[in-house]
């Protein structure tokens, strides 16, 4: 049966599978879910619109189930991000235990677990250290049963360390074969995370959640509900890990960030409920031509300095659409354009006059305290523009602005160590915010440190290229971004 789609077709169903599944799929990816559609309307023999009203009426355990093979990638491996495995191990169970006393269990929740290698690993890990209840699920039934019989290739065990290999797997023709202690420690379930499933979700059912990779292909606010589920069913102080490109920026207010063994992830906060997300912050508009920075960079000490140092800065407010789209996205009920133009100008005492003459009530406001960290560092007050940053942090621990400010901040003060770190958390929230890379890479070729030179401005002049506007404007020490890119070609070409 080869029934024909139409492009109505294809939308209503990626609606059904976001709005039944939480998953999204971009428009590049309408042509592969077409054929998705029609596989599963071959299986079914039915044309597309009895197919989709059934896909519309049945529950997740029917047609939904099927579907799951077919619209989730379940490709995984042992050991995947192991340095998430020693934090786990080395900072979080022995806290964990100091903290419970005589309760020596740990409850952990594998969300995604794929065919069970995520899971299984962490049995491995903390294997007689505790007493674990693991428990994992996943969507697609397919690799629920793969997970159980617990066979796998030497694929599969590519990252796992020879020790775990050797004292927990045994030869069986091609397959190596997981040992029945490991096995036991863990219970798989098929189940649908994009689901309010109340039993799955009981509150404060687990200490520490494993959900990586799974976000990522959740509708914004399918992922939001994710996250919310997840911190319902964490107990205070619990322990969230997501993939390595995942963060919480955008999602939730209600986890603080760690950082430990090469590795972030997030701990609940006491007493947390669920908040609405701020709306980030919008402000500038594009960038015109500037002045050459290598040289200013090349005779300063640091970035604060050669931000402080130069002659001339990029003027953006001449062209009336720019000082349109900069009104429109500024925060109205703060009247914040005027500040900006002034800011642009390099009028920043002005600009702070204004700021510091809003309302008392903008203390709490984010766009506020960012623009004015910015200014206070511009204007070289860094201590001030350090404490305005952990205002805003205690509000949004989350903003990657505010983190990069901190690291200028901290060059400024002589503390290199302190900016890195503050970089590599902005880095980590906003994988495609350039500045806090580019600011990584000056800071290694002071220390010498070619590769990591290399590396950070290799990645910041790709995401130069991207970046938005408006951070440009704000974050960019008054560069325009052919300015920032000639820097960074200039610098690589150095560190060859």
């Amino acid at each position: 049966m080869n029934a024909p789609v139409s492009s109505s077709h294809i939308e209503r169903f990626r609606d059904l599978v976001a709005s039944r599944l939480g998953l999204q799929f971009e428009e590049a990816r309408l042509g592969w879910l077409a054929e998705v559609l029609r596989r599963r309307m071959n299986a079914r023999g039915q044309s597309a619109e009895p197919y989709l009203a059934r896909l519309q009426a049945e529950g997740p355990r029917s047609e939904l189930a099927a579907l799951a093979p077919e619209l989730t990638v379940a490709e995984t491996y042992f050991f995947r991000n192991i340095e998430q495995f020693h934090a786990l191990r080395d900072s979080l169970l022995p806290a964990h235990l100091q903290a419970c006393g005589t309760r020596r269990s740990l409850r952990i929740l594998s969300a995604g677990c794929a065919s069970g290698e995520e899971a299984y690993s962490i049995a491995m890990t903390l294997h007689g250290l505790a007493d674990l209840l693991i428990r994992a699920v996943d969507l697609n039934p397919v690799v629920i049963e793969k997970a159980w019989q617990a066979r796998y290739s030497d694929w599969a065990l590519r990252e796992t360390p020879p020790a775990m290999r050797q004292r927990w797997f045994r030869q069986d023709g091609r397959e190596l074969v997981l040992n029945d202690a490991i096995r036991g420690a863990v219970t798989f379930e098929q189940r649908n995370l994009g689901e309010d499933d109340a039993e799955l979700w009981q509150p404060g059912a687990y200490d520490v959640i494993f959900c990586r990779n799974v976000l990522m292909y959740f509708t914004p606010q399918g992922a939001q509900a994710v996250v919310a589920r997840i911190a319902r069913a964490l107990v205070p102080g619990g322990h969230l890990f997501l993939g390595h490109a995942e963060t919480l920026r955008g999602l939730s207010q209600v986890f603080h960030l760690r950082h430990t063994h090469g590795c972030f992830y997030y701990q609940l906060k006491e007493g947390a409920d669920q908040a609405p997300m701020p709306t980030p912050p919008q402000t500038g508009a594009p960038a015109t031509a500037g002045p050459t920075l290598a040289a200013v960079v090349q005779s300063s000490d640091s970035w604060i300095e050669a931000i402080g140092k130069a002659a001339e800065r990029v003027r953006v407010l001449t062209d009336v659409q720019a000082a349109s789209d900069v009104a429109a996205s500024a925060p109205k009920r703060w009247h914040l354009a005027q500040a900006l133009d002034l800011f642009q100008q390099e009028r920043f005492a002005e600009a702070l006059s204004l700021v510091r003459a809003l309302p008392a009530e903008t203390a709490r406001d984010a766009d506020v305290l960012l623009l004015h960290a910015v200014l206070l560092a511009h204007s070289g007050q860094l201590a001030m523009a350090e404490d305005t940053c952990h205002r805003l942090l205690a509000i949004d621990e989350l903003n990657a602005g505010a983190h990069y400010v901190l690291a200028l901040c901290r060059e400024g003060a002589g503390d290199h160590r302190g900016a890195a770190d503050r970089d590599q958390v902005a880095a980590y929230l906003d994988p495609v915010f350039a500045m806090p890379r580019l600011h990584l890479g000056l800071l290694a070729r002071r220390s010498g440190d070619r590769e990591t030179v290399r590396r950070e401005l290799g990645q910041a002049l790709t995401l130069l290229q991207q970046e938005d506007a408006s951070r440009l404007l704000l974050f960019g020490g008054g560069f325009n971004r052919e300015t920032l890119l000639a820097l960074c070609r200039a610098e690589l070409e150095a560190a060859q």
